[in-house]
């Protein structure tokens, strides 16, 4: 599966390589391309609040390259910095709490989808998806490298957009509800297998 991830992510590292190119010509700041980025995965939450799954899906899948762009035209302009990669970091957690926040406002407000199980389900995803990259974080102010669990942000942003991009809201709703519990599982893991992670390094190293 790791091996087939990889090669998806060469595929598409090449597909928006001119792009890249294009924005290196431009001498467009990496910052701003996060920025950008990020403007368009809080209206793809907005979208996803309003109903329009399918739409917000393939919106999110095309303005998803802004996410792999910033870092690439920082690494080939040399722009690369500390404040970057942190404020890179910072905003992509504003980015999910929108996505998930929109389809938590989706399933709280709909007139035919609204279920309040999902509420909660897709509520405890928004906390993890944020306790994902608090852990992480956490555990490097420690000294410790905790990048381990099921699901990494791309992974992530991928099953928020191309399933729904598809299916939209097909199957009454069945498709989306699955991802969004996938998701919520899989975050929820993450969490726990990396707290173990800097237990178990933690504790070894005091023994």
């Amino acid at each position: 599966m790791h091996a087939i991830w990889a090669a998806i992510q060469r595929g598409y590292l090449r597909v928006i390589d001119p792009v890249a190119n294009w924005l290196v010509a431009r001498r467009v700041r990496p910052n701003t391309i996060t920025t950008v980025g990020t403007l368009c995965s809080c209206a793809a939450g907005v979208i996803f609040a309003t109903g329009h799954i399918r739409t917000g899906g393939w919106f999110l899948g095309i303005t998803a390259l802004f996410d792999v762009l910033d870092g690439t035209v920082a690494r080939r302009t040399g722009q690369s910095t500390v404040f970057g990669a942190f404020y890179d970091s910072t905003l992509d957690r504003v980015a999910d709490g929108f996505l998930l926040g929109g389809l938590v406002v989706f399933y709280a407000t709909h007139p035919l989808h609204g279920n309040p199980v999902m509420v909660m389900v897709t509520t405890a995803g928004l906390v993890a998806s944020l306790l994902t990259s608090y852990t992480r974080a956490r555990a490097e102010g420690l000294g410790l490298d905790a990048k381990l669990g099921l699901l990494q942000r791309p992974e992530r942003i991928t099953l928020l957009s191309a399933p729904q991009a598809f299916f939209g809201l097909a199957l009454d709703g069945r498709v989306l509800a699955l991802i969004v519990m996938l998701l919520t599982v899989t975050a929820w893991i993450t969490v726990v297998q990396r707290i173990h992670f800097v237990y178990r390094t933690t504790t070894s190293a005091g023994d």
